[in-house]
């Protein structure tokens, strides 16, 4: 077990090197052998981990997804009203988005969203992401707050309209530049006005 733990702090270790060298110069400016220099590690031992540049990056998307998600479960009290909660996922979310900006998945990926392996990764991910929020729904359908018998539909609306506003956002910021906290406070006010009336539309009955 002890191995275990040794190999997975040694992955750990490899990806937050990426992470780091990812924000820096761009995805596709690194390549594995400035990451194996980055860390000391030998070439051998990073393929060990990651056979090539694509599983890296699976990994780098897997931690900071599984970190964004760690910290939405911990902010998430059932008992606050449906609105406070969703207000609380955006902030978090919108910390995230500031921290990884610079990380740019995306470009680093023009090919890679037509792998499998990746596209199973990232819908598997989405999905988990969906279920949180369904759950949420429903949640806050039993308790009176909303009127909606389906919550996976809900979830996945807000989802992606959320993601809409976000990508609004960067195109607005252009291709090099960071968004300023102008651009920033302007896409969390449209995620939580879009979530006022969302809310507010899920209270009615047809």
């Amino acid at each position: 077990k002890s191995k275990m733990i040794v190999a997975d702090k040694k992955r750990e270790q490899i990806i937050d090197g990426a992470i780091k060298r990812f924000i820096h110069f761009g995805i596709g400016k690194t390549t594995m052998n400035d990451i194996a220099e980055d860390l000391s590690v030998s070439k051998p031992s990073l393929y060990y981990y990651f056979p090539d540049k694509k599983h890296l990056i699976v990994g780098v998307i897997e931690r900071v997804f599984n970190d964004f998600f760690e910290l939405i479960k911990k902010k998430y009290n059932p008992e606050l009203p449906v609105q406070e909660i969703l207000f609380n996922t955006i902030d978090v979310r919108n910390t995230f988005f500031q921290k990884y900006y610079m990380l740019r998945i995306t470009e680093g990926i023009p090919d890679l969203l037509n792998d499998e392996v990746i596209k199973g990764k990232l819908h598997a991910l989405k999905e988990s992401e969906k279920a949180f929020f369904a759950e949420i729904f429903s949640q806050a359908k039993a308790k009176g707050e909303i009127e909606h018998d389906d919550t996976a539909h809900v979830a996945e609306l807000y989802l992606e309209s959320l993601m809409g506003l976000c990508t609004m956002c960067i195109m607005e910021t252009g291709k090099d530049l960071f968004p300023d906290k102008k651009a920033l406070n302007k896409m969390t006010m449209k995620q939580k006005n879009l979530t006022t009336i969302f809310v507010r539309g899920l209270r009615c009955i047809d």
